[in-house]
């Protein structure tokens, strides 16, 4: 066994790409004997972790979120690989109604006309809020929406019966039991985050570990893993 394949490496990201991260890293494993342990957890406290100094060999967020740890220094400067796209869809109660999201007049009478609706505390829920802001419809909104706590997938609330309405990554939509997926928000509204890696500056102090990183990301953006990112409602760079 060499040195490299002795290494675990242990890594955070948002829970947008956890299925398809549990997915890839048994690859890898299988693929090269290097385990790679990935903690899933809502995007806005995985940034505060990694931003408090917390111990991680890579992290994966949104490109935002990623450059902004670099630019304060907490990731290797130039380490930031884009990796996979993720769409923003729309879910419902299995079994309930399907209201039409087709196009961007009738997404918003969609939304005015539920009682209740969700989004994550991630890059989609700031797009939507802004997104209603730019409608007029905000403050009506507000009043119905119960925001998902960071790590709670909004889908788990429709399912629940908690709300009538869910946004989220697709990804994390589209596995979840007890739900209708709608469809991914209609072309002339669509969002799309796109999820990128970047290297801890203290790698840099540690080349074995440092290139055992560089050779997981190099397999995150091999052809032979895009298949799997479709799968899970994700698309490639």
């Amino acid at each position: 066994m060499t040195h490299q394949e002795a290494i675990v490496l242990k890594g955070i990201s948002s829970m947008a790409t956890k299925a398809v991260l549990s997915q890839l890293t048994q690859l890898y494993q299988a693929k090269t004997g290097v385990e790679v342990q990935i903690e899933s957890v809502g995007g806005v406290d995985a940034a505060k972790r990694v931003q408090a100094g917390e111990r991680f060999d890579l992290v994966l967020l949104a490109s935002d979120a990623i450059d902004k740890l670099i630019q304060a220094s907490h990731l290797l400067p130039y380490s930031r690989q884009d990796w996979v796209l993720s769409n923003v869809a729309v879910a419902v109660k299995a079994g309930a109604k399907h209201p039409d999201i087709s196009t961007e007049a009738a997404l918003k009478e969609t939304i005015l006309s539920s009682a209740t609706l969700s989004y994550s505390t991630g890059p989609s829920g700031v797009y939507l809020e802004k997104l209603f802001e730019r409608w007029g419809i905000a403050n009506e909104v507000k009043a119905a929406t119960v925001v998902a706590p960071p790590g709670v997938p909004v889908g788990s609330l429709v399912a629940s019966g908690e709300v009538m309405l869910g946004f989220q990554q697709l990804s994390e939509l589209i596995a979840l039991p007890g739900i209708d997926v709608l469809g991914t928000l209609p072309s002339e509204v669509a969002y799309v985050t796109r999820f990128s890696s970047g290297i801890p500056t203290a790698l840099e102090k540690d080349p074995a570990r440092l290139a055992a990183v560089k050779s997981f990301v190099e397999f995150l953006n091999s052809a032979e893993v895009q298949k799997i990112k479709v799968e899970q409602g994700m698309s490639a760079i």
